[in-house]
């Protein structure tokens, strides 16, 4: 089994809180990624394959084929937007940084035309990330 990797990057803004809860248990909570109006970050996004080598091409997936994937399927719909108004996936979801992956994984499992997706990686600081590997 061969893992490809293609790396993105994206801006966006967010703000962390549940409707459900009061301004103090929000700020309890979320701290200061409860600021009322948002902040933001430089993700990113490593999107990982996984299959057998195609003999006629070398390739698990063509990367070239991956990037395009990637940008009209994700990076469009959430760089330099606010992750709570603007990217329909995320509608109604706390942005953290776990339900953006989830998010992303399912606008993407459905796309990738050989391998199999195998991993979403985000990275919301230099020092913060999360792994998902789907259901």
């Amino acid at each position: 089994m061969i893992y490809v990797t293609r790396r993105e990057v994206f801006s966006s803004s967010h703000r962390l809180f549940n409707p459900k809860y009061n301004e103090e248990e929000n700020n309890l909570i979320f701290g200061k990624c409860n600021n009322f109006n948002g902040h933001g970050h430089n993700y990113i996004l490593e999107v990982v394959v996984a299959g057998d080598i195609n003999p006629d091409t070398g390739y698990v997936i063509d990367l070239k084929m991956l990037k395009t994937i990637i940008i009209e399927n994700v990076i469009k719909k959430v760089d330099h937007k606010n992750l709570n108004m603007d990217v329909d996936f995320l509608s109604g979801i706390i942005p953290t940084a776990e339900n953006i992956a989830v998010g992303i994984w399912d606008q993407l499992k459905d796309k990738i035309p050989s391998g199999n997706l195998y991993a979403i990686k985000l990275y919301e600081t230099e020092n913060n990330y999360v792994e998902y590997k789907g259901e």
